[in-house]
């Protein structure tokens, strides 16, 4: 072989290392692609300033911990779709945080599911277990109470993917020491009552919402209301007024007390 011939043929074999060397280091296309191809992002739950999460107690609570401009919004049932519609709305446009106790029984919570995720997700929104189809526990026997609740929490899981919640509301706030065992039992040690409410349980107007407003909203209030009836779509604005006066910060449950590991 003459000069020229061995140099043609020591620049290819130069060449090739040089190219199986790189290709070694890269792995094959498909791999350099999945080792820098971005994760998913997952939503990084935030809470408010200034709150820290203590343990959810077994047992029954009825007023908020922490510091003392904390407002818990929660509202219950659902039978009413634009009234949960109007309070996702709500919570997506001013961050008012807010925990539902939801009947699975009413279509409501699926039509409004593909708004409330990725806000429950974010941690703005939580959830407790408010049964199934809300009768009064205290009237029914061990395996009713049980499924009730065990069907309400399969449901919010299956429909809104909340993974686990330590908090249940019993209707009518009627309960007793057999309800919250069972209801601990099934997952919901903490039994959620309130300070403070609405004064929905009856019918009432615009007017009615807002005095009670003025009368509860107040620091560590745990405010119950529930999303039947359609008065209280029409006062939102009002309500997160007076909260903006009073100089509060609303929390969900969750922000408050964190689920036992």
């Amino acid at each position: 072989m003459d000069r020229r011939g061995f140099l043609l043929l020591l620049a290819a074999g130069l060449t090739g290392a040089a190219v199986g060397r790189g290709a070694a280091e890269l792995g094959s296309p498909g791999t350099a692609l999945a080792a820098v191809e971005p994760l998913p992002a997952e939503p990084v739950p935030t809470g408010p300033p200034g709150v820290v999460a203590v343990p959810a107690p077994a047992g029954v609570v009825d007023t908020l911990p922490g510091p003392a401009d904390t407002l818990a919004l929660t509202i219950d049932d659902g039978i009413d779709g634009e009234v949960v519609a109007a309070l996702v709305t709500l919570a997506e446009e001013t961050g008012t945080r807010l925990t539902f106790f939801p009947n699975g029984r009413y279509s409501s919570w699926e039509e409004n599911a593909r708004r409330l995720r990725p806000l429950i997700e974010s941690g703005q929104v939580a959830f407790g277990n408010h049964t199934f189809s809300h009768p009064d526990l205290v009237t029914v026997p061990d395996a009713v109470v049980a499924d009730e609740l065990v069907r309400n929490r399969d449901f919010m899981r299956r429909t809104l993917g909340v993974q686990s919640t330590p908090f249940w509301r019993p209707p009518f706030g009627s309960h007793d020491e057999r309800t919250d065992r069972i209801a601990a039992d099934v997952g919901h040690p903490t039994t959620v009552l309130w300070n403070g409410t609405f004064e929905d349980g009856r019918v009432v107007g615009p007017a009615d919402l807002v005095a009670a407003a003025r009368r509860w909203f107040a620091a560590r209030t745990i405010v119950v209301g529930h999303a039947n009836q359609p008065p209280l779509a029409t006062v939102l604005d009002e309500l997160v007024g007076l909260i903006e006066t009073r100089r509060l910060q609303t929390v969900t449950l969750a922000d408050v007390w964190s689920s036992p590991a």
